[in-house]
């Protein structure tokens, strides 16, 4: 594989792991931000506990992609690219449920299967040739 290759999936690979971290860390400490970004509206009445779940699981997905990016871990990260794929799928039948939602905020999550995807195929195909 190609040098230029390798490291234009590893900086895609960071930043998603950064994005990751970022919006964990905005849906735990601006909920109402973060939901209005993620597509839909959760009346919260001040029980902000789906924004808590939403947070944490994102913020310790985006950590545990960096730190096996970082430690060279690619059959591991490959592995949970390809299996996290459920959760953007999951967040995207979320939105479009939602009456009324916006198109556009159908298109982050599309993305984010879309990353998962070939990010994890890539890792787990540049394992097996080693």
């Amino acid at each position: 594989m190609k040098p230029l290759t390798v490291s234009i999936y590893f900086y895609l690979t960071l930043l998603t792991g950064i994005l990751l971290v970022f919006i964990g860390i905005r849906f735990l400490v601006a909920p109402a931000v973060a939901e209005a970004a993620f597509g839909i509206h959760v009346p919260a009445n001040g029980n902000f506990s789906f924004h808590d779940i939403k947070g944490i699981r994102d913020l310790f997905t985006g950590l545990v992609v960096i730190i096996l990016l970082l430690r060279k871990e690619y059959s591991a990260l490959g592995s949970l690219l390809v299996l996290s794929t459920m959760i953007p799928v999951m967040d995207f039948t979320v939105v479009l449920r939602q009456p009324g939602h916006a198109t556009a905020s159908l298109y982050p999550h599309a993305i984010a299967v879309i990353l998962c995807v070939v990010l994890g195929s890539f890792y787990l195909r540049f394992t097996a040739k080693k």
